[in-house]
């Protein structure tokens, strides 16, 4: 089994915030692919789950808010018994622009709260990750710039940007981390 995280923060207020853009990629694929979210309170996140192949995918959303959203991928992937090598975490990245897309196989936070929780909770920064851009930012605080709704021309860039979030994460699984790196960074 496979595990994408798409990390965010609930509730309608921050629905087009910046910050979810890894809860939008993972509703998109959910849609695409039929999947319909339950919420589970033990796990701390809404789930759903479909079939890529022979390969069962879990989608996960965390209900934790950004901040705590290790929490949420930790005891997924324990009730599940999935390895941190079967785990994608899809976020938002200030460093990239608006429109580009960002495989990597591990690292630090960057200074990103979500990441940060995760990589603490299981332990390693050996988590593979696509990171979506939501740059460049302007002269303002990055609490500030992320919690804000993107501007409707943005949403309009989003939107492909979306759709090919999902190929890639599904070339991903059929392929490997560098052939992912190779087409889509």
């Amino acid at each position: 089994m496979k595990l994408v995280v798409g990390l965010g923060n609930i509730g309608d207020k921050y629905c087009f915030t910046r910050h979810n853009v890894g809860f939008m990629v993972v509703d998109k694929l959910a849609i695409e692919r039929g999947v319909s979210f339950k919420e589970d309170k033990k796990l701390k996140c809404f789930l759903g789950k479909y079939k890529h192949g022979v390969e069962d995918i879990m989608l996960i959303k965390p209900t934790t808010f950004m901040n705590l959203s290790g929490d949420a991928v930790q005891l997924v992937m324990n009730y599940y018994k999935i390895s941190v090598g079967d785990v994608l975490i899809v976020y938002d990245d200030l460093s990239l622009e608006l429109g580009k897309l960002r495989f990597r196989p591990n690292g630090s936070d960057g200074g990103h709260n979500g990441i940060k929780s995760v990589i603490k909770c299981v332990g390693t920064q050996n988590v593979a990750r696509l990171k979506v851009g939501i740059g460049p930012q302007p002269p303002i605080p990055s609490e500030t710039f992320v919690l804000q709704n993107f501007y409707k021309d943005q949403l309009e860039t989003l939107k492909p940007v979306l759709k090919t979030s999902i190929n890639a994460i599904e070339y991903y699984f059929d392929n490997d981390m560098q052939k992912a790196q190779n087409t889509y960074n």
